[in-house]
C-alpha cells in the first residue's frame, strides 16, 4: 500500500462556473480493450445524448488500454469527425490503470466514467454528475442494487454481485451498495489527492477508490440506474472475483496498520474524518472471528455427539437431521452470546429464526455443490468429493459468519440515546392561598429557581424553562437508556408522559 503520497486539505466544494463553450465541465472516460465492434455505435449514441440533454460544454475521451485488434483505428476515425472526442492509448492493460492515467492528464472540473457496452441507461449520466457540479458531493456511482434501481440481468451475476458488497460491508464496513457498477463520477481536485492512494490498476480500483473515499470523510451520492446485463461480456468472473477478494484483504490491513495517511484528507468547513469513529477495521472483527471460530470447533464436537446418541434409536438421515438441527440452535444461541456480545431476550425468536435461515443457505451451498458433482461425473472419485465438501463448507462458514455480522447480529450502537422518564410519582395538591404541597416516595430538595440563559447562536440549544417552586417541587428523575424503566426492564420508550390527574400540567410546557 502507498504512503508516499501525502494529501491534504481540499477546498471548499463550490459550484462549478459555467464557463465558455469550449471548456469541457465533464470529460466521460470509456476505458476499452479490443472493443472494435461495439466502440463506434456507444461513443455516437453517448455523444448524441450529451449533445442534446447536457447543459455544459463536455469531451469524451477513449481510453485504449493496449487493444491488438481494430479498436485504435476506430477510436482515431471517432476522434476526426466529432470535435468533442478524443483518444488515448496505453501500452498496458488494466481498466483501472486507464482512468488512473486520463483522469490525471484531464482538465475537466468534473471526471466520469463508463463501460463501452452501455448497459447502464444514459438517462442517468446527468444525475449522476450534478451533485458534483453543485459541489453537494465529492464522487458520485450508480448502484444497481438500490430500491429504486430496475436490472435485468441472470441469477449468476445478481448473485455475484450481491455477495461480493455483502463482503464489502463485513469485512471493511462499507455503507455505499454497489462498488463495481461501472458508471461513475469524481470531481477533479478530489481526484488530484485521492488516486495517489489507490493501487490497483485493474477491476478492484472501483472499490478501492470508494473505500478510501468513505473512509476519509468524503461525500459519495448513489444514483439508482436502470441497467441491462451484456450477455457478451468478455469479463472473467473468477479472476476478477480473485483478484477482488485479494484487494480486499490488502485494504483491510493497510487499514489495521494506519499505513494510509487518510486524516489529513479534509474539507476546510469540519468534514474532517479525524473526528469519525471510522479510523480502522470494525471494532471487535478480530475478537469476532475468533468467537466464531471456537464457536464452530464446539458445535461440531456438539454435532457429533447429538449423532452418537440419535443414531442408537433412528436411522442415518434422521439422526443426521436432528443433530444438525439442535447443534444449529445452539451455534445461534452461543454466537449471539459469546461472539456478537447480545444478551437479553429481546429478539432470541428472530434471531433463532435468522439463524435457521442462514444454517438452511449453507446446507443447501454443500448439498448442491455434492448434486453437480454428481450431475457431472456420474461416480467420482472419494477425494473429489472429499475436495469438494472441504471448499463448500469452507465457503459455507464465511458466509454464515458474514450473514450473522451483517443481518442476524448487525452493530448497533453501544450507548443508546439518553431520555428522562419519571422514578418517582408525585402528588400535587393546591389551594387558592398557598403553594402546592407535594408528597413523594422519597424526600428531595428543589433547586433554587433560575431563569433560562439567552440562547447564544455559537452555543448549545436551549432548554425547555424549568418550573417555578411555587408550582411545587420537582420531579425525580433517573437518566437511564431509552426505552428502559428505571427498575430496569425494557418497555416502550415512545409514549409521553402523562400528569398524575387530569388538572395536572406541566406550566413550563406551552
Amino acid at each position: 500500500m502507498r504512503t508516499d503520497s501525502s494529501p491534504g486539505t481540499l477546498p471548499a466544494r463550490e459550484h462549478l462556473p459555467a464557463g465558455n463553450a469550449g471548456t469541457p465541465v465533464l470529460d466521460v472516460v470509456i476505458p476499452v480493450y479490443n472493443e472494435e465492434k461495439d466502440l463506434q455505435p456507444c461513443v455516437r449514441r453517448l455523444h448524441e445524448h450529451l449533445a442534446r440533454t447536457f447543459p455544459y460544454a463536455f469531451r469524451i475521451t477513449i481510453a485504449d488500454n493496449a487493444s491488438t485488434d481494430g479498436t485504435p483505428r476506430v477510436a482515431a476515425r471517432l476522434a476526426a469527425r466529432l470535435p468533442e472526442v478524443s483518444t488515448f492509448r496505453l501500452e498496458q492493460k488494466g481498466r483501472g490503470r486507464a482512468l488512473r492515467t486520463v483522469w490525471a492528464a484531464s482538465d475537466a472540473p468534473v471526471l466520469a466514467y463508463m463501460d463501452v457496452d452501455l448497459s447502464t441507461d444514459l438517462n442517468a449520466l446527468l444525475p449522476l454528475v450534478a451533485p458534483l457540479i453543485s459541489g453537494h458531493s465529492d464522487l458520485a456511482i450508480g448502484s444497481r442494487l438500490a430500491r429504486a434501481s430496475r436490472v435485468v440481468r441472470g441469477p449468476k451475476r445478481e448473485f455475484i454481485s450481491r455477495a461480493y458488497n455483502l463482503i464489502l460491508r463485513g469485512s471493511l464496513q462499507a455503507r455505499f451498495s454497489d462498488a463495481q457498477c461501472g458508471f461513475k463520477a469524481i470531481r477533479r481536485d478530489v481526484a488530484q489527492v485521492l488516486l495517489p492512494l489507490v493501487e490497483d490498476t485493474g477491476w478492484f480500483f472501483d472499490t478501492e477508490m470508494l473505500v478510501l473515499a468513505e473512509r476519509a470523510g468524503l461525500r459519495i451520492h448513489e444514483v439508482p440506474v436502470d441497467w441491462v446485463d451484456d450477455p457478451d461480456s468478455t469479463v472473467h468472473i473468477v479472476r476478477t472475483a480473485t483478484d477482488d477478494l485479494k484487494g480486499v484483504w490488502r485494504i483491510g490491513r493497510a487499514l489495521t496498520t494506519g499505513s494510509l495517511p487518510l486524516d489529513r484528507l479534509t474539507r476546510p468547513f469540519g468534514d474532517d474524518p479525524r473526528d469519525r469513529e471510522i479510523q480502522d477495521v470494525p471494532r471487535g472483527l478480530a475478537r469476532q472471528l475468533v468467537g466464531f471460530c471456537v464457536v464452530g470447533g464446539l458445535s461440531t464436537l456438539f454435532y457429533l455427539l447429538l449423532y452418537g446418541v440419535f443414531r442408537q434409536f433412528s436411522g442415518s438421515q434422521i439422526a443426521n437431521a436432528l443433530a444438525l438441527l439442535v447443534s444449529a440452535v445452539a451455534n445461534t444461541a452461543a454466537n449471539r452470546r459469546l461472539t456478537f456480545g447480545v444478551r437479553g431476550r429481546g429478539g432470541a425468536v428472530r434471531h433463532q429464526a435468522q439463524g435457521l435461515v442462514v444454517f438452511g443457505i449453507g446446507l443447501a451451498l454443500t448439498s448442491g455443490s455434492l448434486a453437480a458433482l454428481n450431475a457431472a461425473n456420474g461416480s467420482p472419485a472419494h477425494s473429489t468429493e472429499l475436495a469438494v465438501l472441504i471448499a463448500a463448507n469452507l465457503a459455507a462458514t464465511v458466509l454464515r459468519f458474514l450473514l450473522f455480522r451483517a443481518w442476524v447480529f448487525p452493530d448497533r450502537p453501544e450507548n443508546g440515546p439518553v431520555s428522562t422518564v419519571v422514578a418517582a410519582h408525585t402528588t400535587f395538591a393546591h389551594t387558592p392561598s398557598a403553594p402546592a404541597h407535594a408528597t413523594t416516595s422519597a424526600p428531595t430538595s428543589a433547586p433554587a429557581y433560575a431563569p433560562p440563559a439567552p440562547y447564544r447562536p455559537d452555543g448549545p440549544l436551549p432548554r425547555r424553562p424549568l418550573p417555578h417552586p411555587a408550582y411545587g417541587p420537582f420531579q425525580t428523575t433517573a437518566q437511564v437508556r431509552a426505552g428502559e424503566a428505571a427498575d430496569g426492564t425494557w418497555r416502550d420508550g415512545t409514549m409521553p408522559p402523562r400528569p398524575v390527574r387530569p388538572h395536572d400540567t406541566d406550566p413550563g410546557d406551552p
